[in-house]
């Protein structure tokens, strides 16, 4: 199930944004090792994380948490104007109709076959989510491999500045144009919502 969620400004708001915000910590703190802000050594929660963010959350049924992301408003302060301008060759694009793709979050339980489908199953509900709300432009900040990932999905995408290491990692950021024939771009490579698998039960690659 696909929930569209704002924002409380408290992770214990809601059972699906604490369960969100506990795979965050598992996969961006423990995994990962971000130098990033955890509360209560359960919850990874950024000066972001406020009454004006949006959330994609995927479960199961019974509220398991599968992959999950965060949606910025570019008229306010967000992580590619306040933290990476310099990845962008001109000003990072901001509007009303442009949001910021944060903390795309896939379940650490998840196998290969499992993430795909969790995957292609959040990229085209942001895709849907900007179709019925308005928004035109998505922008993005990615690592390299995820970067190439994103290009490759067949919607209309392009890297706002060339790839730069910062604190050791490659990123870049990008901008992804949102419009009635996006669906049809990502289905034509492939990228499409398919049944959730359950995350305690493999599936066929």
């Amino acid at each position: 199930m696909l929930q569209v969620l704002q924002s409380t400004g408290s992770p214990a708001s809601d059972a699906a944004l604490r369960a969100m915000f506990a795979a965050r910590k598992s996969v961006f703190v423990d995994l990962l090792k971000w130098d990033v802000p955890v509360l209560d050594d359960a919850y990874e929660v950024d000066q972001f994380d406020n009454i004006h963010a949006t959330y994609l959350v995927l479960t199961e049924a019974d509220g398991t948490h599968l992959g999950s992301a965060r949606l910025l408003p570019t008229c306010r302060p967000h992580i590619l104007d306040s933290l990476y301008a310099e990845l962008c060759e001109a000003v990072p694009p901001k509007g009303p109709g442009i949001f910021e793709i944060t903390r795309f979050c896939l379940d650490r339980r998840l196998n290969a076959a499992q993430r795909r489908i969790v995957r292609d199953t959040l990229v085209t509900g942001l895709v849907e989510h900007a179709l019925a709300t308005g928004i035109t432009t998505y922008t993005a900040l990615a690592e390299i491999g995820w970067f190439q990932q994103i290009l490759a999905f067949g919607w209309r995408c392009m890297p706002l500045g060339l790839p730069r290491i910062v604190d050791g990692t490659m990123l870049a950021a990008l901008r992804i144009d949102i419009t009635p024939e996006t669906p049809e771009l990502l289905a034509a490579a492939g990228i499409a919502a398919r049944p959730m698998p359950s995350a305690g039960r493999r599936v066929a690659a």
